[in-house]
């Protein structure tokens, strides 16, 4: 392996691993049964939903000044509606009696968080 291989590879490392998990997800289905034209057009939904989105997010971001705004303003409420359905799914876990499962799920959650936030605020004091 030369050395334009191996910085090809470090270039494009998150990607290969999206495509792996995507592989997996796609594969675990078929192993479920779940039929394949199901599988093909909820693959074929997520793959256009995501061109448009990051084809207009960076029409808008490419705005000099108002742009970066604009995605923000766009951008937040996704984040919103997200957590909306975690907070509705996680209503319905405790209904059914997952509580002590979900509590952890939080915790962790909880943590990640907090791990990432002192990265940034560490990141952020010490300059490279």
């Amino acid at each position: 392996m030369n050395l334009s291989n191996i910085s090809i590879l470090k270039t494009y490392k998150n990607k290969i691993f999206i495509w792996f998990f995507a592989f997996s997800v796609i594969l675990t289905a078929f192993y479920f049964g779940i039929d394949k034209k199901v599988i093909l057009f909820v693959t074929f939904l997520l793959t256009i939903f995501t061109e448009i989105f990051s084809g207009v997010s960076v029409l808008l971001a490419a705005i000099p000044v108002i742009g970066p705004m604009i995605i923000k303003i766009v951008s937040i409420p996704v984040f919103w509606i997200l957590n909306a359905l975690g907070t509705l799914i996680s209503g319905l876990a405790i209904k059914k009696g997952y509580g002590t499962e979900l509590a952890k799920g939080r915790i962790m959650t909880l943590a990640l968080l907090i791990g990432m936030i002192i990265g940034y605020i560490i990141g952020n004091l010490i300059p490279l």
